[in-house]
């Protein structure tokens, strides 16, 4: 034990990206434009379903922790401004699209996407009804935020559609909560829980976090345990990323009130044990599901896949992303809208798609995402089979140390990520990136 600990104590400290692209967002340039990507639009396979993602950045309160593109507002007049916009950018799509197409999964994130109130809500189902087709199968997916979230939101979601609803525990320490601005008892994530399935959203997500400031592996734990016995079907666990240089929000955390790189460990650990304990099943290298849960199923049979929002059963090869700061992609390559709501108001004001960068995918990117995809959802990957598929000659790979260290073995051709470094699962990705060296961001740690 001690030794693995050791090791994730040292690997773990190396910072890497989280792989749910390849090429990775720092990779974007500018050379890719909105003309680019609607001709990437013009080339779209008519047969072949789509998924869409719409970026809502806003919230009623900020939390602290908070890395995400959002803004805090209590006045409806920029969130209906937004709105009118983001229905201007959704005609103008779509009118670059070969034809009318299919749509296997709709997801709503942000900030706090319900926070549309039940007209807006409805006009944005509306448009996207008028210009696009849900294939029977459809998942229709919300974030909530449990402090805002009133029975008649949830009446509202059932009467448009939404099958998923996923919502933001984080934590259940009071001591945490009042550290990361987001006080939420038990009682009230329950009755949100209680109130989507009442309306008949049966399907419920809840995110967790660890590495938060006065968070202990005593309280990790028992959130953890908290949030299974609400029945989610499926959990997300991830350490805090404190980035204070980009999200100056979290200058209000304070320093020393975080924990330590071993403190973090214990806490992932503790939540890793409560809820497989509790009957859920590892996916990926941080996300969890019951046993009967599609994700579940995907993983078994191979076909889970993973995106900008996590592990994913969704199989379409198109995501068009709508909003800003919203990443999308084709077959082609990756786009990326402006960040700037009021950039992205003025281009799609001016019928200019408003992508800011993005990356075309070369053959080379398109095997090495492979590669990267399978160690990320699998935790093992031939590399050698892969290449063939691709008609490329097998990417070489230093894991010379992570060998040694019993982080990584080879069967046969095979590279398997020791279940018990699952955490550094990234790092093994990252022997495949042909583009890390080259790059200067900062990512976050490994664990």
């Amino acid at each position: 034990m001690a030794s693995r600990i050791t090791n994730l104590l040292s690997y773990g400290q190396q910072r890497s990206p989280r792989y749910t692209s390849y090429p990775t967002a720092p990779h974007f340039h500018e050379g890719v434009t909105g003309a680019v990507y609607g001709d990437w639009l013009d080339m779209l396979d008519r047969g072949k379903a789509i998924s869409l993602y719409i970026h809502v950045p806003y919230c009623k309160s900020l939390c602290w922790y908070c890395g995400c593109n959002t803004r805090a507002t209590t006045s409806e007049g920029p969130i209906e401004a937004y709105l009118k916009v983001l229905l201007k950018e959704l005609e103008l799509v779509a009118d670059r699209l070969p034809g009318r197409m299919k749509v296997s999964h709709l997801a709503l994130g942000g900030g706090t996407p319900a926070i549309l109130s039940p007209d807006q809500m409805g006009r944005l189902m509306a448009a996207i009804r008028n210009r696009f087709d849900f294939v029977d199968s459809a998942e229709i997916a919300i974030e909530i935020d449990p402090r805002h979230f009133t029975k008649e939101d949830a009446q509202e979601l059932a009467r448009n559609g939404f099958t998923r609803a996923s919502t933001g525990v984080q934590s259940f320490d009071p001591a945490v909560q009042r550290a990361i601005n987001r006080i939420q008892p038990y009682e009230l994530v329950e009755a949100s829980f209680n109130r989507l399935r009442e309306a008949g959203v049966m399907k419920i997500n809840a995110d967790l976090l660890y590495g938060l400031p006065l968070q202990s592996a005593a309280s990790a734990r028992a959130s953890a345990e908290a949030a299974a016995a609400l029945n989610p079907d499926r959990l997300a666990v991830f350490g805090y990323a404190h980035v204070p240089h980009m999200k100056s929000h979290q200058r209000l955390i304070k320093d020393e009130d975080l924990p330590g790189a071993k403190a973090r460990l214990e806490q992932a650990d503790a939540m890793e044990h409560a809820l497989t304990e509790c009957g859920y099943a590892l996916i990926g290298i941080d996300h969890y599901a019951r046993p009967d849960d599609p994700m579940t199923k995907a993983l078994e049979t191979g076909t889970l896949r993973r995106n900008f929002q996590g592990y994913t059963t969704d199989k379409a090869d198109t995501l068009i992303a709508l909003g800003a700061s919203a990443i999308g992609r084709t077959p082609q390559g990756y786009v990326q809208n402006r960040s700037d709501v009021r950039s992205w108001m003025q281009d799609v004001e001016a019928g200019r798609l408003p992508i800011a960068k993005g990356v075309e995918v070369s053959r080379e990117d398109a095997m090495r995402a492979a590669i990267i995809e399978q160690v990320m959802t699998y935790l093992k990957v031939d590399p050698e089979a892969v290449a063939a598929c691709h008609g490329l000659p097998t990417p070489q790979a230093d894991l010379d140390d992570l060998i040694r260290s019993g982080v990584v073995a080879i069967e046969g051709g095979v590279i398997i990520v020791n279940p018990a470094y699952r955490p550094l699962a990234r790092l093994v990705a990252a022997a495949f990136d042909g583009y890390l060296a080259t790059g200067a961001a900062r990512h976050s740690v490994s664990v």
